[in-house]
């Protein structure tokens, strides 16, 4: 465990920090170590005020992180803990890490090509230690738990969140308790939270029957929840902001897309770059957008209501009070979603309020894409070498939207997220290739999707010529 516990140097963020409601009217302030994931005065959701000093502190800030880069031990080598000035943490932390973050910027010529482009980034968050973004919030939720003295941790899960809890729990020596929906989890991420030890408990039911009896456990003392409730989840994701910028040498680019499921990511990236600014590191904010699947999207039926009630004006970066005045008191939810994507395939996210907030702070969009352009959008991506799980290929399917519809311009810089490996959901990579892949309509009918990029084995004898005759073939 020498490797997975370590003392942060330097953190001193801790000492400014709060947890406070961010509904109108409230504003309730709390203990950075009160057990808490809503207000307890009005149920509303909580932030981390993680007490950022101001401009005067960007130099120095930009001096430690670089610094930290090269680190091969410790929390610096971490892509989340480097970034410690602006967690909610002691120096004494029992800090839990597998040296999550970390993860590439690629350059992706096809895919931009395809969105209509000259260039377009990938940010793949993928390539974190269990094959997800959401590791960088476990280990800072899980540090949390160990903190709190809880002795058992709980999420409910479509896949990632609970094979990230399972490899944490166990680097942590917590009890971990995850719950699903039953035959709605792909296999590999099935796979990994069985391995590493985690208590599985299958309902019937979908994630968000799931996602309400695990808020019901919580109630219990000794069990702590990391679902994106959690403030402690988003500001470990909120890092990635961080990343990102110091990677794009803190040239911030025009728009950011991110797929848009229980909402913690993209809550978390405008969470970071709303600090970042206020640290005085970048002097705007990118547009953030959310993509979500049709069949699965509460809070894009919402956001193109106030579009349509003329509640919303196009100017960005309008300023806190006038995009937060317009976040409605609820939302719509999607009772039985329904998209290949598992892990975007929610209809009552939980952040969905800071996640909407974040988009209208920044004056960005928030979008569906269909069940087809999502898989021809990840055979793209494969195309660049890169590979990505469904959810993360909702992303380049929506810049080819935005860009066709002029929403985003040809020569605009451009970031897309990748939240998942390729190979959490092979199922899907074989049956789109295949020519297999369907999906079942609201009347039960079933709806086969086209395999435009299909790639599948040719069985051929085993001599030179035969494989040079079919490579032949390929290039013609």
């Amino acid at each position: 465990m020498s490797e997975s516990r370590n003392k942060l140097r330097g953190s001193v963020a801790a000492e400014r920090a709060s947890q406070h409601c961010i509904m109108p009217g409230c504003g309730a302030a709390f203990g950075i170590r009160e057990r808490i994931y809503v207000c307890s005065c009005c149920g509303g959701p909580l932030e981390i005020d993680a007490g950022v000093d101001g401009p005067r502190t960007a130099s120095e800030l930009r001096q430690k992180w670089e610094a930290r880069g090269g680190a091969q031990s410790g929390p610096d080598r971490s892509g989340v803990w480097r970034y410690r000035e602006l967690l909610p943490f002691e120096e004494d932390a029992p800090v839990v890490t597998l040296f999550e973050g970390n993860t590439p910027l690629y350059d992706a010529p096809r895919c931009a090509e395809y969105s209509g482009l000259r260039a377009l980034r990938l940010k793949h968050q993928g390539c974190n230690p269990t094959g997800s973004f959401k590791d960088t919030g476990m280990t800072v939720a899980v540090t949390q738990a160990l903190a709190l003295g809880a002795r058992t941790v709980v999420c409910a899960s479509t896949g990632n969140t609970s094979a990230s809890l399972a490899a944490y729990a166990a680097r942590a020596g917590l009890q971990c308790a995850i719950v699903l929906p039953q035959g709605q989890i792909s296999a590999a991420k099935l796979a990994q939270a069985m391995d590493y030890g985690a208590a599985i408990f299958e309902i019937d039911g979908n994630f968000d029957h799931a996602m309400r009896l695990v808020q019901e456990l919580a109630e219990e003392d000794s069990i702590y929840l990391v679902n994106s409730i959690n403030p402690f989840r988003i500001e470990g994701q909120k890092t990635v902001a961080f990343e990102l910028m110091q990677q794009c040498r803190w040239v911030v680019p025009g728009h950011v897309v991110v797929p848009g499921g229980n909402l913690g990511n993209s809550s978390a990236l405008g969470k970071g770059f709303e600090e970042l600014r206020a640290a005085g590191l970048i002097d705007r904010l990118p547009k953030l957008h959310i993509v979500q699947a049709e069949g699965a999207a509460p809070l894009a039926r919402e956001f193109a209501r106030l579009q349509a009630a003329g509640e919303r004006k196009h100017k960005p970066h309008a300023g806190h009070g006038a995009s937060d005045s317009l976040l409605p008191e609820g939302i719509q939810f999607v009772e039985h979603p329904r998209t290949l994507a598992s892990a975007i395939k929610i209809g009552a996210p939980i952040s969905w309020r800071k996640g909407l907030r974040a988009v209208l702070r920044s004056g960005g969009q928030v979008l569906t894409v269909s069940e087809q352009e999502i898989a021809d959008a990840k055979a793209t991506i494969g195309r660049d070498g890169v590979g990505c799980e469904p959810a993360s290929a909702t992303t380049v399917a929506a810049i080819r939207k935005m860009t066709a519809d002029g929403q985003i311009g040809r020569d605009d810089s451009v970031v897309a997220i990748l939240t998942g490996h390729i190979l959490k959901d092979t199922d899907y990579v074989s049956h789109y290739h295949r020519g297999t892949l369907s999906i079942e309509g609201e009347g039960g009918e079933k709806k086969l999707i086209a395999a435009s990029f299909r790639n599948v084995p040719v069985s051929v004898p085993a001599t030179k010529q035969a494989v040079l005759e079919s490579l032949r073939r390929r290039r013609e």
